[in-house]
């Protein structure tokens, strides 16, 4: 998207990143005057329904979390053909990039262990395993908080007492069983073999 155009009342300034699942922009809420992060799919995995779905579901999985270690998600929706979610706008850095720069001392690295495993908490107590967690789907604020960022992957519904998918009202579990989705170096053995997760996964 080029800068100045809009989708619905936001209106694009520039890109910030992309992924697999989508490409990120620096946007203005003109409805609420506010600096916003727009994640848009591709126009060629648009037309595809899986995808969507998948998009949608990574909307309505952290709408559904109000944790401040989790990113926060504003809005859903589809314009001139795209379909897209509104976050909050991060300032910082992943902490991959953060890690490029050395180890992180010993207190330090805790104290973002401890915020990351909180909103993990709050996750999996909504019955949503993130399934995807790595250094890229961390970021540190400029305040130092750790955010979970990308639950493109996250599977909703899972009951850490039995270990077994559930049901979730507002979500459809779009990973077929044997289907291998994740990252490999930070996949749980159930994962690559394709069974189904529960909260242990993360």
């Amino acid at each position: 998207l080029e800068s100045g155009s809009r989708l619905k009342h936001y209106v694009i300034d520039r890109a910030i990143g992309a992924g697999g699942m989508g490409e990120v922009y620096v946007a203005r809420d003109t409805n609420l005057d506010r600096d916003v992060a727009v994640k848009v799919l591709p126009a060629h995995l648009a037309e595809n329904p899986t995808n969507l779905a998948r998009l949608e579901r990574e909307a309505k999985a952290v709408a559904a979390l109000s944790h401040p270690n989790i990113m926060a998600v504003y809005d859903f929706a589809s314009a001139d053909g795209h379909a897209f979610i509104v976050t909050e706008l991060l300032r910082g850095g992943s902490l991959r990039s953060r890690l490029a720069d050395g180890a992180l001392p010993p207190r330090k690295a805790t104290e973002l262990g401890r915020q990351i495993a909180r909103g993990l908490a709050a996750a999996h107590d909504k019955g949503i395993v993130h399934r995807d967690l790595k250094p890229e789907n961390v970021f540190l604020d400029e305040s130092g908080r750790a955010k979970i960022l990308d639950f493109g992957l996250a599977s909703v519904g899972a009951d850490p007492e039995d270990g077994a998918a559930g049901d979730h009202a507002t979500m459809t579990n779009i990973t077929a069983p044997g289907t291998v989705m994740g990252t490999a170096d930070y996949m749980a053995p159930e994962q690559v073999r394709g069974r189904p997760t529960d909260n242990r996964a993360d």
